[in-house]
């Protein structure tokens, strides 16, 4: 239908995403039958002709990796969450043709703690140094107090790490990978490695931890969440930041307020159950 408001996901790779699952989810719930969304395979190389090609019928992309950061040149305006942390993952475009870059992980993962009672901590861990990192330090200088640590892989990670913190207004610690474990002593531990990278940890978890956030989603849960929920620590997973991140996106794109957030996670846990 030509009148059909469009929107969607990009990335590289991106077949695995459930973003349109959680959209889609979204929409129906809506009532928004004339909106449809999908994923596209786009890198940095191909991002700008994709671009190009977007018509007056768009009215919001998803960013994953690796666009996050190639997109801002491409942009009309970005707001001040994602300029802090140099990374866009919404693009919204207006009824006159403007392209605003927004970051909703960041919120996200605010709102995604809120949910089990996290709203500020005295001080926190990072595992990582990634993008992911950046964002979860941003997220961490609204609502910690003190001092978080980073654990890191390399010196240059770590002067990243610390670079952030100076511009997020966090005093950032940094500490080598081999002591992760101490990541464990603080009540906030925010892990954002890849797939498999905090295995090796599980056997770590003290008897009586505080709150771990996982930001993986696939597979769930890791071995770290597992040992931390069986010790009786609060988890939150990477599901609760990927639904929460995708309901302002949904606000954002349509207009519409409040997005369906247990119909979204519904669809999102049903999806993931069936892969």
């Amino acid at each position: 239908m030509s009148d059909t408001k469009k929107a969607a996901v990009l990335g590289s790779p991106i077949a695995h995403s459930l973003s349109p699952v959680l959209h889609r989810a979204a929409y129906e719930a809506l009532g928004l039958r004339d909106w449809a969304y999908d994923r596209f395979e786009v890198d940095e190389v191909s991002l700008p002709g994709f671009w190009a090609r977007l018509g007056p019928e768009w009215r919001g992309l998803s960013l994953t990796m690796p666009l996050k950061r190639a997109v801002i040149p491409l942009l009309d305006e970005v707001s001040d969450v994602a300029a802090s942390v140099e990374a866009v993952n919404t693009v919204v475009f207006t009824d006159d043709g403007r392209s605003i870059g927004d970051n909703t992980d960041i919120p996200g993962m605010l709102a995604a703690l809120r949910e089990r009672g996290v709203r500020q901590v005295e001080r926190a861990s990072v595992l990582g140094a990634g993008a992911t990192a950046s964002s979860a330090l941003a997220a961490l200088s609204r609502i910690c107090t003190g001092e978080v640590t980073a654990y890191v892989r390399s010196a240059a990670r770590a002067a990243e790490m610390r670079g952030w913190g100076e511009r997020l207004g966090v005093t950032v610690r940094t500490a080598a990978w081999e002591d992760a474990a101490a990541a464990f002593e603080a009540p906030l531990t925010i892990a954002t490695t890849p797939e498999g990278s905090t295995d090796a940890l599980a056997a770590a978890v003290p008897d009586r931890p505080g709150t771990l956030f996982d930001v993986l989603y696939e597979p769930w849960p890791t071995p770290l969440a597992t040992a931390w929920a069986d010790r009786g620590g609060a988890v939150v997973g990477g599901l609760d930041l990927l639904v929460h991140q995708a309901v302002l996106q949904v606000e954002q794109m349509t207009g519409r307020s409040p997005a369906p957030l247990a119909a979204m996670r519904t669809a999102g846990e049903a999806a993931l159950a069936a892969r």
